[in-house]
């Protein structure tokens, strides 16, 4: 399988209420991509205010879960901790992982660096991906900040890409 999507974390709870950078770009970038791909993996994570079945812990309405899309539950912010993502991806047998959604600098990033540790191939949607402003730090900045961190992550023979999802959508054709 080459065209694998891992969707982190677009809830409904992880957005009410609180702010994220271009929510209206990020989906429709996501969606894109989501359309494109061969598969997806939607990681929903699951705590008080998010419990299975309800309307926080939802994906977003206006993303496309297409036809036989996957769905993980976590309850960390690795998406691989304690969950059955990585058995999933044993079947899925995927060449590269893509990854996406929020938020940036907690659960995404800390999925992505775990995914690398354990050798998978990955290239993360530069301008699909989403965070909330943290103190004196904008979303933007932040986000600029862990693309730049995830490109120059040392991890000898396991690189990660970064790529907009107009290069990514453009090597899938």
């Amino acid at each position: 399988m080459k065209k694998l999507l891992i969707v982190v974390d677009m809830q409904n709870a992880v957005f009410d209420g609180n702010p994220r950078y271009d929510r209206e770009g990020v989906t429709g970038r996501i969606n894109a991509l989501a359309r494109a791909a061969d598969a997806v993996i939607f990681i929903r994570h699951e705590e008080e205010g998010m419990m299975p079945g309800s309307d926080g812990w939802q994906i977003l309405p206006e993303l496309h879960q297409p036809a036989g899309s996957h769905y993980v539950g976590k309850t960390a912010c690795d998406a691989f901790y304690r969950t059955g993502l990585d058995d999933l991806l044993g079947q899925l047998r995927p060449e590269r992982l893509t990854l996406c959604g929020c938020a940036t600098d907690y659960c995404l990033d800390t999925t992505i660096k775990n995914a690398a540790s354990r050798g998978y191939a990955l290239t993360v949607a530069a301008d699909a991906h989403t965070t909330a402003n943290r103190g004196e730090l904008r979303a933007p900045q932040l986000i600029a900040h862990y693309n730049d961190v995830w490109a120059n992550l040392i991890i000898p023979g396991n690189e990660i890409d970064v790529k907009s999802t107009e290069h990514i959508l453009a090597a899938w054709r």
